[in-house]
């Protein structure tokens, strides 16, 4: 593997981990009512576990309610035991033929846990971040030895530059998205 080969496939772990992060962090719940926090909810639907967006139209008709309207009426009570089973904190109400949800609001206690919980997460990706720089170090170390591919050691010391700053860009990006979210918790 070339230097830059070893830069690419650094950078796409990298953005692997913060693309993670982003969906994690939709799926973390603020005041405000958002479809992703339920949309990947586990059904047990005919046997067969099916995400909640594949078998209902989900909608936020009010800030702090989602209505969930499945395709076949009949899994209704499916949804709801699945979403209380999903541990999300949340009481659904089981209609006819939907399924409504209402966001209590969040007490200042709990918007403390979840910007803990925010944080972990931002940390789990850097350290997924981190561990690409190493692999890419290790790469750049194991080509500049191979004699065979003429590296010199100006270049291996240029190419763990890159990383090192590849690794910078991607840390902030993590800093931003969890700074963001924190703010969202935070809002009343």
């Amino acid at each position: 593997m070339d230097l830059d080969e070893s830069l690419l496939t650094c950078e796409e772990s990298m953005d692997k981990a913060v693309d993670y992060l982003k969906g994690e962090l939709r799926g973390v719940r603020t005041g405000r009512a958002s479809t992703a926090l339920v949309e990947f909810v586990k059904v047990d639907y005919y046997g067969t576990q099916t995400e909640l967006r594949q078998m209902a139209r989900i909608t936020v008709p009010e800030p702090t309610q989602i209505l969930i309207k499945p395709f076949d009426a009949s899994s209704a009570k499916e949804i709801g035991k699945a979403i209380e089973a999903a541990g999300l904190g949340l009481n659904p109400m089981v209609e006819a033929k939907q399924i409504r949800l209402n966001l209590p609001a969040l007490s200042g206690e709990r918007r403390t846990q979840l910007i803990g919980s925010v944080k972990h997460m931002g940390e789990q990706a850097k350290v997924t971040i981190r561990n690409a720089r190493r692999d890419a170090n290790k790469h750049v170390d194991q080509a500049a030895k191979d004699k065979t591919l003429h590296i010199s050691e100006d270049n291996a010391d240029d190419a763990k530059d890159d990383v090192q700053e590849l690794l910078k860009t991607y840390e902030s990006k993590v800093d931003a998205l969890i700074t963001a979210k924190s703010k969202e918790i935070q809002e009343i």
